[in-house]
């Protein structure tokens, strides 16, 4: 393996084990965004220092009207889809969040058709078509008993994706301008604006005062949100594009491992199979057909946690 696809790997698995610092947050009496709150507002303040420290200040300027682009990246995407995965770790387990937050690709898929007017080919079809079995598999439809989620775990999970999905749509405008260390800058930033009011809203919170929530909260926004973007992008540097998008599937991977190993969270025939589903939904969009995908350098130019 290459230089360049251990790095994608590298910062994948690193991303896949944000659900193991959320349960470690949650334990300790936080909730769901208040830890959305700490997460964004950490990885704003690690990603303002990197720059800064590493010589790209210019990277920071913006254009007052088009914090615009941010809101929709930072607040409606960021912050709304960190909220439904966190919830979904809470109400299902996290190997079956991290798999619905990968439905992503395919509700980007039908928001560019909708927004973009792109064609929606018979291989786009047949992604959204295995998604949706996948999908189906993981929630239950199919089982009897006590193997189906709740229906508002079901919609909190793709919800996730929905919300990352977002992340592409309004980044998209933001990438026509800027480069993509200052989209995710700023992403995070307004983010942390958007999350710190609601967080408050939950009251004063003692775990705030404990050196574990600080420990932690280092680990889900320096360790697997600051770092996997510097090694995800360093990677696109040497790995073509479509490739490292199959190569950050791992992310999902590994959470299931840490949901299986740490929380033992048992993993049905159906839910193996649905994720393996998705999985392939996500090669099938990935590989390379004739035609033009406006999206394409935006969704591969975006964190993708």
């Amino acid at each position: 393996m290459s230089h360049g696809s251990l790095y994608i790997v590298a910062g994948a698995a690193l991303w896949g084990m944000i659900g193991v610092f959320f349960n470690s947050l949650s334990a300790l009496g936080l909730m769901p965004m208040q830890i959305v709150a700490l997460r964004v507002g950490s990885a704003a303040l690690a990603f303002t220092l990197y720059l800064a420290l590493s010589g790209r200040k210019d990277l920071l300027k913006i254009a007052p009207r088009d914090a615009i682009y941010f809101v929709g990246t930072g607040i409606f995407s960021l912050v709304f889809f960190n909220w439904c995965y966190f919830n979904t770790i809470e109400l299902a387990s996290l190997a079956v969040a991290a798999v619905l937050l990968y439905t992503s690709p395919v509700w980007i898929v039908l928001l560019a058709a909708v927004f973009f007017h792109e064609r929606l080919t018979p291989q786009k079809i047949l992604a959204v078509l295995l998604t949706l079995l996948g999908t189906a598999l993981i929630v239950g439809i199919f089982s009897a008993g006590g193997d189906k989620l709740s229906p508002l775990a079901v919609l909190l999970g793709l919800g996730s994706g929905f919300g990352y999905a977002l992340y592409s749509i309004f980044g998209k405008f933001a990438l026509a301008k800027y480069a993509p260390e200052t989209v995710s800058a700023y992403t995070f930033i307004f983010a942390t604006l958007g999350a710190v009011p609601l967080a408050a809203a939950y009251g004063r919170n003692p775990a705030y005062l404990l050196p574990e929530t600080w420990l932690y909260t280092l680990g889900i926004g320096v360790l697997c949100c600051l770092l996997p973007f510097v090694l995800y992008t360093r990677g696109l540097e040497q790995v073509e594009a479509g490739k490292a998008a199959v190569l950050a599937t791992v992310e999902p991977a590994v959470a299931a491992l840490f949901s299986v190993m740490l929380y033992h969270e048992p993993l049905s025939a159906a839910k193996i199979g649905g994720m393996a589903l998705i999985f392939l939904a996500i090669l099938l969009l990935n590989l390379k057909l004739p035609g033009k995908n406006p999206l394409k350098k935006t969704a591969e130019s975006l964190p993708k946690s």
